[in-house]
């Protein structure tokens, strides 16, 4: 009987709970620590349990509490490294080759989230990205209806050609400036969703202060999650299931081999969105084959696959091999053209498989019929026209919390857990998402920074944004009314909140790409902001600001700071451009424009009292040409308080 109580005992002691300290996901090798500050080390374990944190000759201890969370402050410790960190409980955590320097949350929408193996002259960038001393962890994307304690699993990545391509551009072109600059080691907390609006990153805390979302927020706490968000995911399983005659299965990692049996899939026709065939409304993955048939002197040949435009990213496979990839972010008219080595083919079929991931807009095979083909050697080409047998994965689609129309998601999933984290401040690349609701954004933005703020208790830390980039998004002009140039206007005022600046970019953006490659001059400008606000280094840190205006006689008589060393107009001819003055009457005139005794001073004949002047009020705002001496553009901006065509569009629930 003693036998079976102890054999019970050890049992029963086996089958309980067994308690190990635990750290966040934010916590690997590579790390960065933030210097010069007090550190925070933090995690979970047993209620009680003693904890000792080991770290450059500093050993601090606590206890966890009732609930199992316990919190560390390390003493500031100077640029350095690298250092072993130890944690230890129950048991031992180490974490190696930690950094301490200065550490930059890097977070927006898509502008942010593309990545440097997409940017201008990439191939030479990523072959020249090697600095050991920056590194970048890029934080997985979660919507969460509540604040979480953590993110999702994640490693931090040491910058060189290796594992650079898959840096946030701006991100990685803002550290190696600061970097070059300082020579401090750098630490990238990226944290970005395509296509999401500020809302969703800003704590219900800081939207219940706003008169526009205390409604909304007190429904989203008693549980009432938009009924736009309910209709929509419904909507979308419907869909799904009479597009795939009611069969659900995601076993995915077979769907790209020949010799998966795709007899029971769905069909979608090349060359015509998805949306248009059965999966209106559908954003998420969606995998297309296609049998091709080819003789055993073609399977020796090399062979080019042309898969047309695809919207957004693929990753493209031939008999389960992959042959090519293009991410998210490409301009949607990017052509597919994979090069297939001589013996991937073989003789009699072959299965092309694509995952095909859409972010939003037009999901699917399009473009140009004569781009949709396998070219094998000089041969005239197989067509790849027609009927693709296709499946969703349904693991891929959007849950009912959706960004776009769940705000706080974002904050709960992505920031929150980082908030503990000690930074130096913090760069941010958004607002195409807002720009028709660009008055409720002149609110948001400044609510969203001091929120950060708030949360971080590490007072108001430095925030450098990007301003709007030219984009001939509806051809909207001061005559139409311009979302985009409300949207800049609303950005700019932001900068009355302590320690933020600006980078403009009208100047570096493409009218026909929301996402224009240049983001080598979006991380330069950032980086300038950073090294004269933060690291008192004597430059210009912007191109000109808005300041005051007088009224004189017929003119009207400019003055701007941030002047730098002096205004110059970029023209061969000295003519400014995109300068525009009203009277009384609100109606604006194209008005001639220049400088003097670095002023700028305009006028129009068919003005004779003046009481206005915009300067790059248009979606495109590219022949926006003042700018200082040290190469610097001047922001948009307009004299008048107008109402605008945004003034009452407000956030739908």
């Amino acid at each position: 009987m003693k036998k079976l109580f102890a054999l019970l005992t050890l049992v029963f002691a086996y089958l309980l709970p067994r308690s190990e300290v635990k750290l966040p996901a934010i916590f690997s090798d590579g790390m960065v620590l933030q210097r010069d500050v007090p550190i925070n080390i933090w995690g979970w374990a047993k209620k009680n349990e003693k904890i000792t944190v080991i770290f450059s000759n500093q050993t601090k201890t606590t206890k966890a509490d009732k609930k199992g969370n316990w919190k560390i402050q390390l003493s500031p410790i100077a640029a350095g490294g690298p250092y072993a960190l130890q944690i230890k409980g129950k048991n031992t955590i180490a974490i190696n080759d930690v950094l301490v320097g200065d550490v930059w949350i890097c977070s927006g929408q898509s502008n942010m989230e593309f990545t440097l193996d997409r940017a201008v002259n990439a191939r030479q960038e990523i072959a020249n990205a090697d600095y050991p001393r920056i590194r970048c962890v890029t934080v997985k994307q979660n919507a969460a209806l509540s604040p979480q304690n953590d993110i999702l699993p994640v490693d931090w990545k040491t910058c060189s050609p290796q594992t650079a391509g898959k840096f946030s551009a701006a991100a990685y072109f803002f550290a190696t400036k600061i970097q070059q600059e300082t020579h401090v080691p750098i630490g990238l907390i990226v944290s970005c969703w395509g296509g999401t609006n500020i809302e969703a990153w800003t704590s219900k805390e800081a939207l219940v202060t706003h008169p526009d979302f205390k409604e909304i927020v007190a429904r989203q706490n008693a549980g009432d999650i938009s009924q736009a968000a309910k209709n929509r995911y419904q909507n979308l399983v419907k869909s799904i299931s009479v597009f795939q005659n009611g069969i659900i299965t995601n076993d995915t990692q077979s769907w790209k081999n020949a010799g998966y049996d795709d007899a029971q899939w769905a069909t979608l026709m090349a060359r015509k969105p998805w949306e248009q065939q059965g999966l209106r409304g559908f954003d998420g993955v969606v995998w297309y084959r296609k049998d091709v048939t080819v003789t055993e002197v073609q399977a020796k040949k090399n062979a080019l696959l042309e898969l047309a435009q695809i919207g957004d990213a693929d990753e493209t496979y031939i008999n389960g091999i992959p042959v090519g990839r293009t991410e998210a972010g490409e301009p949607s008219n990017t052509p597919r053209k994979y090069n297939v080595s001589a013996g991937l083919l073989k003789a009699g079929k072959n299965v092309i498989a694509i995952k095909i991931t859409d972010l939003a807009g037009d999901g699917g095979i399009v473009g140009n019929a004569n781009n949709l083909q396998l070219t094998i050697d000089a041969e005239p080409p197989i067509s790849l026209e027609g009927a693709w047998k296709a499946r969703v994965d349904t693991s891929s689609f959007r849950s009912i919390i959706d960004p776009g129309i769940n705000p706080s998601c974002l904050y709960n999933g992505m920031i929150s857990p980082l908030i503990q984290y000690t930074i130096k401040g913090a760069i941010w690349y958004q607002g195409e998402a807002n720009a028709n609701r660009a008055y409720q954004y002149q609110t948001m933005f400044p609510l969203m920074i001091s929120d950060w703020r708030n949360k971080w208790m590490q007072g108001n830390f430095p925030f450098y944004f990007v301003q709007l980039a030219t984009y001939d998004a509806h051809r909207e002009n001061t005559t139409k009314g311009s979302k985009w140039a409300e949207l800049r206007d609303a950005q700019a005022k932001a900068l009355s909140l302590p320690n933020t600046g600006m980078a403009v970019a009208i100047d570096i953006g493409d009218p026909k790409d929301l996402h224009p490659k240049n983001k080598q001059d979006v991380g330069l400008r950032l980086a300038l902001n950073a090294l004269n606000k933060t690291y008192g280094k004597d430059i210009a840190p912007c191109g000109p600001l808005y300041k005051s205006m007088q009224i004189d006689g017929n003119k009207i008589v400019l003055d701007f700071t941030e002047t730098g060393k002096g205004l110059i107009v970029k023209d061969k001819y000295g003519q400014l451009k995109t300068f525009e003055i009203a009277g009384a009457d609100k109606q604006f005139k194209w008005a001639l424009a220049y400088i003097q005794n670095n002023k700028v001073i305009v006028f129009s004949p068919e003005i004779a009292n003046p009481v206005a002047v915009r300067y790059g009020w248009l979606d495109n705002a590219e022949d926006a040409n003042l700018y200082n001496a040290d190469g610097l553009p001047a922001s948009p901006f307009r004299t008048d308080d107008w109402e605008g065509m945004t003034r009452q569009t407000k956030y739908e629930y």
